[in-house]
């Protein structure tokens, strides 16, 4: 799906990232890990086309992205990649649900009432229909957290990015998004996400270990196996501290 060769970043005489290559393939689930400061969210930005690379490409099914135009690649992020970050972006203005469904509208790619029922869908999945009506302000962290996971899901992207989803979340919420990212990821959803935290790069299939904007390490896990444990122990092998 994706293919990502030798991409570089700087900002001014800092080199943020510094040849990275991968692959992600359709229902991957990639977590990205490292030190603060390493490149990691750069990293997704990147990928995404968020953010402006100095040398290599990103190629999504076949089409590099650095090659296209501005609306050109605001549209395809809009239609084919799905976002969720630390803090939620949501609008004060509107209600939970008008939030969710907003990305939809704005694509018009369907009809407004396909759109509202697939929000109401999504609400009902997350287990967050009760909030439909609220604000901002009158929901919990990860009830808004799981509400910008149906944002991000509405307009039914090809990839889902996740930039440290649970780093403002307690233990219960973080538990919660962890389930949903889990089964998403199981129903055929491609998943990249970047954290500090092991329990969700746990979740993942596939982990790269970033240093000073390079890959120090991949960990791919077997189908049956306790992450958390391997995890822990590959990160011991490799004398980080995490």
């Amino acid at each position: 799906m994706i293919k990502v060769e030798k991409i570089s970043k700087s900002f001014k005489d800092t080199k943020v990232l510094q040849d990275v290559s991968f692959d992600i393939n359709k229902g991957d689930f990639v977590a990205i890990m490292g030190p603060s400061g390493s490149g990691k969210s750069t990293l997704l930005y990147s990928i995404s086309g968020m953010d402006n690379i100095n040398s290599g490409k990103v190629m999504f099914e076949g089409r590099n992205i650095g090659e296209m135009k501005e609306e050109e690649l605001s549209d395809f992020r809009l239609s084919k990649m799905g976002f969720v970050f630390q803090n939620p972006q949501m609008l004060k203005n509107l209600s939970v649900f008008d939030n969710i469904i907003l990305p939809g509208l704005v694509a018009k790619k369907e009809s407004a009432e396909n759109i509202r029922k697939r929000g109401l869908e999504l609400m009902k999945k997350m287990e967050i229909e009760e909030i439909k009506s609220r604000d901002k302000s009158q929901v919990s962290g990860g009830q808004l957290q799981r509400a910008s996971i149906c944002r991000a899901m509405i307009n039914n992207p090809e990839i889902l990015f996740l930039d440290e989803p649970t780093g403002a979340l307690n233990s219960e919420a973080t538990d919660q998004v962890l389930k949903i990212v889990g089964l998403l990821n199981e129903d055929g959803m491609t998943i990249m996400t970047v954290t500090h935290d092991k329990r969700v790069a746990a979740k993942a299939r596939k982990i790269l270990y970033i240093i000073d904007g390079q890959i120090a390490a991949c960990k791919e896990f077997s189908v049956d196996t306790d992450r958390e444990t391997e995890l822990d122990e590959w990160l011991k092998g490799l004398q980080i501290i995490a």
